[in-house]
């Protein structure tokens, strides 16, 4: 049995779409699939036509795809999520800055759900006629790190990022919580009181306006994978409107995402 020639071609060179598809992941961090067919929807409209490019840039090794993704169950029904390659940073550096060094880091699947909400966010903001604010420009004020000092330790958001409606700006701290932390804990560990604690002394001292130059106040979005931690989080949070929470879809990020982040940012 011979194997198949390659669809690639060695003097392949990413469209304009897929330069957008690249820049996104850039942003972001690792995105499915289904998310990228999302992005440039508008105008291009053949899903399979997509699929079958984010594939080629795959050959091509502009994009790479993460093994963890087939540790979960079923997971050749799950959309692809992919990343770039060394190769796909450098390329992408030749046409626009890159910005991946506000990327969520750590635990993969983390990064990944991460990833998966703020981009369902610019997606459906989007595509609401909204503006979104990327970290890169928001560090970019003070030239600041994500990294907020405070009279104990340091507070880094999972991610940070501004919308523009139409009468101004909102910034937006964003945790993803996976329900691997106690709620609460006697020891020096991170707990989920214990991180919304942090999060009421920058409010309350307002160290996202001195540290990151920022004009507008701060919401701390926090969204969870279970709703019995979503109700702890919101009896922790009762007594203060600048905490808000969203429900992450299960079993896997997919479109329906994108459907709950036009609802989240038409109504905050």
């Amino acid at each position: 049995m011979t194997r198949s020639k390659s669809i690639v071609s060695p003097d392949r060179r990413p469209t304009d779409r897929e330069l957008q598809w690249m820049a996104h992941i850039d942003r972001h961090g690792p995105q499915s699939s289904a998310f990228l067919f999302e992005l440039t929807r508008d105008t291009h409209r053949c899903k399979d036509t997509a699929l079958r490019d984010m594939k080629s840039l795959r050959e091509a090794e502009y994009f790479r795809y993460p093994k963890q993704q087939d540790q979960i169950a079923k997971a050749n029904f799950n959309p692809h999520v992919y990343d770039l390659t060394a190769k796909g940073f450098e390329y992408l550096s030749y046409h626009r800055p890159l910005e991946r060094r506000t990327r969520p880091t750590g635990h993969w699947w983390h990064s990944l759900w991460v990833s998966s909400v703020s981009s369902a966010i610019e997606i459906s903001g989007t595509k609401a006629g909204l503006g979104y604010v990327p970290a890169t420009r928001i560090l970019g004020i003070k030239d600041a790190p994500m990294a907020i000092p405070l009279r104990r330790g340091k507070l880094i958001p999972d991610q940070l990022f501004a919308i523009k409606y139409a009468d101004g700006y909102r910034a937006f701290a964003l945790e993803v919580d996976r329900g691997t932390e106690p709620v609460r804990s006697q020891a020096a560990r991170k707990s989920l009181a214990r991180s919304v604690s942090q999060y009421r002394e920058v409010l309350e001292e307002r160290l996202h306006q001195s540290h990151y130059g920022l004009q507008s106040n701060l919401l701390v979005l926090w969204s969870f994978m279970s709703l019995a931690r979503q109700r702890q989080f919101e009896k922790l949070t009762a007594d203060s409107p600048s905490f808000i929470s969203t429900l992450i879809p299960s079993p896997f990020p997919r479109a329906a995402l994108v459907k709950q982040g036009a609802t989240l940012v038409s109504r905050i």
